[in-house]
């Protein structure tokens, strides 16, 4: 059975999740403080973990940041819960490696839909992986057993998101591909403008290519559209 990690201090909030997610057929793990909520992250190894940001002591950022720095936990999917709706949350989630973002408060369906994207995208890897067959354009390949990207000689791996961007822009070479896009095929649903979100990943991905591609810039913006991979 999968299980799904719930770290929240409000007992009312982390009692319902748990009983819609048991519904949905997962086995619910819960923590009530930051400090346990990792304890267990460690110990039980879930499928998907859900913090709440504002805990005290230790913060969702905080419980986040050591999921990704130990090396048992660091691949673990991450789904932050917040009141808060200020962008600068969403982006230092997003720079500590978490993989989505709810605001609070928020539709059950919602948090479903979104386990689900995150659990299809851990155990998934592009199609191309099972024929072991490498995707080339021009100078740059692509390496979906590893996740990883080589330009000429040099190689990088991205996370399982960042993969799935750069191969999407790929697949569509030349051809712009919008954020709305790019939101649904990624993350499996389609928010309200949340642009941020892909603005974060985008950075990443550039910021991991610009250390092999020798001053190229592979993906452009197209300002109020979308982004589009320029190949050789």
């Amino acid at each position: 059975m999968i299980k799904i990690l719930v770290v929240d201090d409000d007992l009312a909030i982390n009692e319902l999740i748990k009983v819609n997610l048991e519904l949905a057929g997962y086995k619910v793990i819960q923590a009530f403080d930051g400090t346990k909520g990792f304890a267990l992250c460690k110990q039980e190894m879930p499928s998907v973990a859900v913090l709440d940001v504002m805990m005290p002591e230790v913060d969702g950022f905080t419980v986040a940041q050591r999921i990704r720095q130990n090396e048992l936990t660091k691949d673990i999917p991450i789904i932050m819960l917040t009141a808060l709706s200020q962008i600068n949350d969403k982006v230092n989630g997003f720079n500590i490696g978490v993989d989505d973002y709810l605001v609070k408060p928020f539709e059950m369906d919602e948090l479903l839909v979104r386990i689900k994207a995150l659990l299809k995208r851990s155990r998934q890897i592009p199609e191309s992986a099972y024929t072991k067959e490498l995707l080339t354009l021009g100078n740059v390949t692509l390496i979906p057993e590893t996740y990883s990207v080589k330009i000429k000689d040099k190689q990088v791996k991205l996370t399982p998101i960042e993969f799935d961007i750069f191969n999407l822009l790929f697949q569509n070479h030349g051809t712009m591909v919008s954020s709305a896009k790019l939101l649904k095929d990624i993350w499996g649903y389609a928010p309200d403008d949340d642009i941020e979100t892909i603005r974060v990943h985008i950075r990443h991905l550039r910021t991991k290519l610009d250390k092999i591609a020798d001053g190229k810039k592979y993906i452009e913006t197209i300002y109020g559209g979308g982004y589009k991979f320029n190949a050789d």
